[in-house]
């Protein structure tokens, strides 16, 4: 079938357009945001492995938020900032799937860490005296094996149904690449591949949105029926934010899918909509959980005086 249209394995992206004098300020902003998101997400992900203090279900599940991060900027920001350098608006058909396929991954697995750390908060502020009964070794593992199975599964599944397809195109419409980018390639029925993804997409939305839901309603009624302020207080500011994070992302992520379904949205929108949740997301998450969190906070100023500047 690639010969029958005798497909080229090079893709041509849109470029950006950037006229001279803005490729330095391009450059500088897109190599700084990447050192941004590896040294804060690096921080946070050394700063909970080395600290044994640290070694609680709740810090246990969210070092994999920084890890779906650091997937999700490596797979854009080094093709972005060669595009900005170079001009060059070509890219490998394998290197188009790989990028796409891993921002997906990040996508997904950020979803669900968030949803399993609301779990978290549910059972340690609801249920306290069965937390660490439920909350087992056993039991985190079997979250972070569920959080990962779950995002690589329906993501392999969703590129499988992807390279089933003939490819007749080599024009993306966007400067990145992801699954409905790389369908307005296929010149075949992809009606399957947009039920599975509508699916998968609905399925996440309803699950994760259902139980943090579920889960912050209860904390909340948690709280006010306490008695004890500081307790109170914890809570609420460790649910402000989660929910800072969830929201952040949420609101990116659907504004995306749903200006992929709305044909009158501007191609620049949907190109800045798109790159928003991949640099906002990863750039903020490890900022707010290092500054909110007090016990990430105490310990990675406990590492700077003693370790590094121990002076």
């Amino acid at each position: 079938m690639q010969n029958l249209y005798n497909i080229s394995s090079t893709l041509v992206l849109h470029g950006y357009n950037l006229p001279s004098e803005a490729v330095i300020p391009a450059f500088l902003f897109a190599s700084l945001s990447y050192m941004i998101i590896l040294f804060c997400n690096l921080i946070l992900i050394l700063t909970i492995v080395l600290n044994k203090s640290l070694h609680h279900p709740m810090y246990l599940i969210l070092l994999n938020l920084p890890i779906y991060d650091l997937i999700g900027a490596s797979a854009f920001f080094p093709q972005f900032i060669k595009e900005i350098l170079t001009d060059s608006r070509t890219m490998q058909y394998s290197a188009c799937v790989a990028q796409a396929f891993f921002i997906h991954i990040y996508g997904g697995g950020t979803v669900f860490t968030l949803t399993a750390m609301a779990y978290d908060r549910y059972i340690a502020i609801c249920c306290p005296l069965k937390y660490n009964t439920v909350m087992t070794n056993a039991h985190i593992m079997k979250i972070i094996t569920g959080v990962w199975v779950s995002s690589v599964a329906t993501m392999g599944v969703l590129f499988i149904l992807l390279l089933r397809l003939p490819r007749c195109r080599s024009e993306l419409t966007l400067t990145y690449c992801d699954n409905p980018s790389l369908l307005s390639l296929v010149c075949a029925d992809t009606t399957i591949n947009n039920i599975y993804g509508l699916f998968v997409v609905a399925v996440s939305q309803v699950i994760a949105n259902g139980m943090i839901l579920y889960t912050y309603l209860q904390i909340l009624l948690a709280c006010f029926r306490s008695k004890g302020t500081d307790t109170k207080a914890k809570a609420l500011q460790t649910c402000a934010t989660h929910m800072a994070v969830y929201l952040l992302l949420e609101c990116l992520g659907l504004c995306t899918i749903i200006s992929y379904r709305v044909q009158r949205i501007s191609p620049h929108l949907r190109r800045f909509l798109g790159m928003s949740t991949l640099i906002f997301p990863p750039t903020l998450n490890p900022i707010i959980y290092g500054l909110r969190t007090k016990e990430i906070r105490d310990k990675f100023i406990h590492f700077v005086k003693n370790k590094i500047l121990p002076f």
